[in-house]
C-alpha cells in the first residue's frame, strides 16, 4: 500500500491503476479519512454497483424469456435440445433469485423491464430459429411469476 494520497492524487490514480485506488480508498474509508476521499470517483463508483445489478438481472430475464421461448416454440429442435434448454432456463432463475435475495428492491425493477426483456428474448430466438415472427406472440403467454417459477415450463 503506498502513503496516503491527495484527492488530486487519487483522482489520477483512479484513471491509472484502479485495483490501487479502490485500496487506496477503502483504507480512507476504515481510517474515517473522509476530508481526503477522492469522492466524485467513489460516487460514480457507487451508482454504477446498482447499474450493473440491474444490467445483470435485466439480461438473465432475458435468455429465461428467450429459452422458455424456444421450449414453447421451437419444435423442430426440441426433442434434441429440451434438456439443455430447460437447464438454462433453471441457472437463469437461480441467477434472478440471488440477485433478489441480495436486493430485493430489483423486484420492482424486473417487473418494469419484464415486456422489453421480454422483447428482447424474442428477438433473440428468432434469430437463432429463423421462425417466422409472426408466429411468435410480441406479447408474452406467459408472466413473470410463471418465468420465475420452479415448476413451470411452457410445454
Amino acid at each position: 500500500m503506498t502513503n496516503m494520497l491527495t484527492i488530486e492524487q487519487a483522482s489520477h490514480l483512479y484513471q491509472s491503476d484502479y485495483q490501487l485506488w479502490l485500496a487506496e480508498t477503502a483504507q480512507k474509508l476504515r481510517s474515517q479519512d473522509f476530508g481526503n476521499l477522492d469522492l466524485d470517483n467513489l460516487i460514480e463508483e457507487v451508482e454504477s454497483l446498482g447499474r450493473r445489478e440491474r444490467n445483470a438481472i435485466s439480461s438473465y430475464l432475458m435468455r429465461l424469456c428467450e429459452h422458455l421461448l424456444k421450449i414453447r416454440y421451437w419444435e423442430s429442435e426440441r426433442d434434441y435440445c429440451l434438456r439443455g434448454w430447460s437447464r438454462e432456463v433453471n441457472n437463469f432463475r437461480i441467477a434472478i433469485q440471488r440477485e433478489l435475495e441480495s436486493s430485493p428492491s430489483l423486484w420492482s425493477f424486473l417487473q418494469d423491464c419484464f415486456v422489453k426483456e421480454y422483447l428482447n428474448g424474442r428477438k433473440l430466438f428468432l434469430n437463432a430459429s429463423g421462425l417466422d415472427a409472426k408466429s411468435i406472440p410480441e406479447k408474452s403467454f406467459f408472466t413473470l411469476e410463471q418465468a420465475l417459477d420452479d415448476d413451470w415450463l411452457p410445454y
